[in-house]
């Protein structure tokens, strides 16, 4: 099941190589691979911390801030991508997140309906 929470990374680890060969604008899926992998990892870490939080203000605070803090950070790497290199580089890195969040949510739904954690993944 661990494998399953993680299937959106390895969707990005794989594909990105393959689309830049395809000849998708490299700088846009480097971006968005990069910016929707280190988000990933910034979700697990600070979740772990709101679950080993005592101070339920305090985990909720850790909640909010991942949640927007992700896609803030999603969102201004698509847009600076976009706005410092092409217009076809920042549609290519919201086009790679866009499939990425697409396979999470997906996942995270499976993963709530047979049983999983409730805490997000």
């Amino acid at each position: 099941m661990k494998a399953v929470r993680y299937l959106d990374i390895g969707l990005v680890v794989v594909t990105a190589p393959v689309l830049v060969l395809a000849g998708a604008p490299a700088l846009g899926i480097a971006v968005g691979a990069v910016a929707w992998i280190l988000q990933r990892f910034a979700a697990v870490a600070l979740e772990a911390r709101a679950r080993r939080v005592e101070n339920v203000r305090v985990a909720v605070g850790l909640n909010l801030f991942s949640q927007f803090g992700r896609a803030w950070l999603v969102g201004l790497a698509i847009l600076l991508v976009g706005q410092l290199s092409s217009h076809d580089d920042g549609l290519a890195a919201a086009l790679l997140v866009l499939v990425a969040f697409t396979v999470y949510l997906a996942t995270t739904l499976a993963m709530r309906a047979i049983g999983g954690s409730s805490a997000a993944v």
